[in-house]
C-alpha cells in the first residue's frame, strides 16, 4: 500500500463525524505537507507565479538549515574548547549519555563540534516544535482552521535565536507565548501584526533576564563563563572584543543558537532572495539604516564605546544579519508595499543601532527594532498607498 492510499484510508477518521474529528487540522497538515492538496481552484485565479503558502514557508525553512548547521558547529566548537580549557573529557549533564563515548570533543575534528553543538540544537527543536503545535492544532480545531505551514518557519527561527544552554521547559513557555499571544489571538496566520518567534524571544528576555542575557549563558558548558562580544563592547570598546572581524564574520563567536555565523545567514539570504521569498528592499533597507545611524554615532565624541562601533561591526555583532535576512522580511507583518518595504527596513535598522548605542544596558536592539517596525508597518503601509492615490490623481 503507498502512502498516498494509506493517508486516504484514514480520512474518514479525522474528517467531520470521524472518531477523530477534532485533530483533523493535524490530518490536514501532515498530508499538504507531502501532497499538493487535493482541493484546487477550478476556474482561471488571479495567479503570477508558483510560488503558494506551502512553497513559501518550506523555502524558508530549508534555507533555515544552513545557519542550523554551521551555528550548531561553533556551539560545539565553543565548547569543545571551554571544556579543553577546564580539563574536562566528558559531559556531565543528562547529554553525556549521547555524547560520551561517541565524540572526543576535539576542539579540531568537525564531527565532534558538529555533533556537539546539534546535541543542543536538536533536543531544544524538537521541544520548540512539539509544545507549540500541539498549541497551533487546538486553535485550528475550535476555530475550523487548517494548520499550515508557517509554523514550521516559526519553530525553527524562534530556536535559532536562543542561548545553546537555555533550559527546555523555558523554551517551551517562550514558544507558546510566542504562538498563542503573538498569532492566535489575533486570528492565526495572516492575521498576526507582530512577528511571533520574535515576540516569544521578547517574552523570555524580559521575563527569565538571567538565563538570556548575561556572560554564563552563551557556552554550553557547566562552569565555563563568557560574554558575547558585542556585550564586551559595551564595557571595553573594540579592544576588548578578542576576536578579529573576519573570525566575527565566520562565526567563531559566542552567541544564540544560529546568530553568529553573518557568512551563512547572507548565504541563506541571498538564496531567499534568488528565489523571491524574501524581500531584498527590506533587508537593504535594514542595512542602509544600520549604516547611516552607524555613521552619524561614528561622527560623535562621546566617552560611550558603543559610539565608536562602525557598521561593520555591528553587522557581524548580535543578531542584525539573522533579524534582517529571516525576521525583519516576513511577509505577514512587515510592510507590504514596494516603497513601504524601504522605509520599514531603514526604521528597523535605524531602530537597532539607536538602542544598541544610547541603551548600553541592552546591548542588542535587533529584537526591539524588528517588533517596533511591525507595530509602525501598516502605518507606513497606509502613507505610501494614500501617496500613490493622490499622485494619480495629480495626473488626472
Amino acid at each position: 500500500m503507498s502512502l498516498r492510499s494509506f493517508l486516504d484510508d484514514l480520512a474518514p477518521t479525522f474528517e467531520k463525524g470521524g472518531r477523530l474529528e477534532a485533530l483533523y487540522p493535524a490530518y490536514e497538515a501532515i498530508d499538504t505537507a507531502l501532497y499538493t492538496p487535493g482541493k484546487i481552484t477550478a476556474g482561471a485565479s488571479h495567479i503570477r507565479d508558483s510560488l503558494d503558502l506551502k512553497r513559501i514557508m518550506i523555502t524558508v525553512w530549508l534555507c533555515a538549515f544552513i545557519p542550523v548547521f554551521v551555528g550548531s558547529y561553533f556551539v560545539g566548537l565553543n565548547a569543545n574548547e571551554a571544556m579543553q580549557a577546564l580539563g574536562q573529557s566528558e559531559v556531565t549533564n543528562w547529554r553525556g549519555m549521547l555524547l560520551n563515548g561517541l565524540v572526543g570533543f576535539d576542539p579540531n575534528s568537525l564531527f565532534d563540534c558538529l555533533v556537539h553543538g546539534l546535541a543542543y540544537f536538536i533536543p531544544l527543536y524538537i521541544t520548540v516544535f512539539v509544545a507549540g503545535i500541539i498549541f497551533e492544532i487546538w486553535f485550528a480545531s475550535k476555530r475550523g482552521h487548517e494548520v499550515n505551514e508557517g509554523y514550521f518557519v516559526t519553530s525553527i527561527l524562534f530556536t535559532l535565536t536562543l542561548p545553546p544552554s537555555i533550559p527546555l521547559w523555558m523554551a517551551a513557555i517562550g514558544i507558546i507565548f510566542g504562538v498563542v499571544i503573538g498569532k492566535e489571538v489575533f486570528g492565526g496566520t495572516g492575521k498576526n501584526f507582530l512577528n511571533p518567534a520574535l515576540t516569544g524571544r521578547a517574552f523570555l528576555y524580559f521575563a527569565y533576564p538571567a538565563q538570556m542575557s548575561g556572560d554564563a549563558v552563551w557556552v554550553a558548558v557547566d562552569g565555563w563563563t563568557q560574554a558575547t562580544p558585542l556585550g564586551s563592547w559595551v564595557l571595553d570598546g573594540e579592544a576588548g572584543v578578542g576576536v578579529e572581524w573576519w573570525n566575527a564574520f565566520i562565526g567563531y563567536m559566542p552567541g544564540s543558537m544560529g546568530e553568529t555565523s553573518t557568512l551563512a545567514i547572507l548565504i541563506a539570504g541571498v538564496l531567499l532572495c534568488l528565489t523571491r521569498i524574501a524581500s531584498w528592499r527590506v533587508m537593504t533597507g535594514v542595512f542602509l539604516g544600520a549604516f547611516l545611524t552607524a555613521s552619524l554615532f561614528n561622527s560623535i565624541d562621546s566617552t560611550n564605546p558603543m559610539f565608536a562601533m562602525s557598521f561593520e561591526w555591528h553587522l557581524v555583532l548580535g543578531g542584525m544579519a539573522f533579524g534582517a535576512v529571516f525576521m525583519a522580511t516576513d511577509p505577514v507583518s512587515s510592510a507590504m508595499t514596494n516603497n513601504g518595504r524601504w522605509f520599514y527596513g531603514i526604521l528597523i535598522g535605524f531602530m537597532c543601532v539607536l538602542i544598541r548605542v544610547v541603551n548600553p544596558a541592552f546591548p542588542e536592539g535587533m529584537m526591539l527594532a524588528i517588533l517596533f517596525g511591525n507595530l509602525f508597518a501598516p502605518l507606513i503601509d497606509h502613507f505610501v498607498v494614500q501617496a500613490n492615490i493622490k499622485r494619480r490623481l495629480a495626473r488626472g
